[in-house]
């Protein structure tokens, strides 16, 4: 019976969205951007070094939960730098954001090669978090010209292989962040109600789509007086 209890808290979701990425990637930026979470920020790696969680409000009755944990680097799934000790929350979600540096400071850093790198990792470590659903967010778009970021943009996308959504972002300026959290909770609601045969449906999904009468009892919604009043 114990056992069986335990089993049940292991398999509980621990977030709607886990990010992925390499130290630096901006992933604390971004997860201080669109929730309310307030991880520390700094300009070198593993300023992470432990699951921060965010909500994000998407409109009334409407958020999903977010969670940060350390950056991954090559050798991760065999013990290497801090993420490895984390990457088991990540099961625990319903989709993983692959954030990627796509302006790194170093000329002789290769974004595609960091981001295929991680993908490896996860292959590693559990091929069942490598199926998990997986998006692409292509951070620090701020960082490249704009006359230039089509081209980069594509040229990763067919050296990546990557066949799957994509998004450009910048986490700094929130350019992009806006329409990324909105297809994410269209993503999370539809597992949801896929879930429902299953499990009970999240409480912030229900009857989220119904028109809401007005309280006729609020202040707000009652007629002013008129002028001959």
């Amino acid at each position: 019976m114990g056992e069986k209890k335990e089993l049940k808290l292991e398999l509980k979701v621990l977030a709607d969205v886990g990010l992925l990425g390499m130290p630096n990637a901006g992933k604390s930026t971004f997860i201080a951007a669109v929730s309310n979470a307030r991880p520390k920020i700094a300009d070198y790696p593993f300023t992470t070094l432990h699951p921060n969680l965010g909500v994000v409000r998407v409109g009334p009755e409407q958020s999903f939960v977010v969670a940060d944990v350390p950056g991954l680097i090559e050798g991760a799934s065999e013990g290497a730098g801090l993420g490895h000790l984390f990457l088991r929350h990540l099961q625990r979600t319903r989709l993983l954001l692959h954030v990627v540096d796509f302006a790194p400071f170093d000329e002789n850093v290769d974004p595609v090669q960091q981001a295929k790198a991680i993908v490896a990792e996860l292959k590693k470590y559990d091929p069942g978090l490598y199926n998990k659903p997986r998006w692409l967010v292509l951070n620090k778009l701020d960082m490249v010209p704009a006359e230039e970021r089509e081209a980069r943009v594509k040229d990763f996308i067919k050296r990546m292989r990557y066949k799957g959504p994509v998004f450009q972002i910048s986490a700094l300026t929130r350019e992009g962040c806006e329409p990324l959290i909105k297809e994410i909770y269209k993503h999370i609601r539809a597992q949801q109600i896929i879930e429902q045969g299953v499990v009970d449906i999240d409480p912030r999904f229900k009857e989220q789509d119904k028109p809401q009468e007005p309280d006729a009892d609020d202040p707000r919604f009652k007629p002013l007086p008129s002028d001959a009043d």
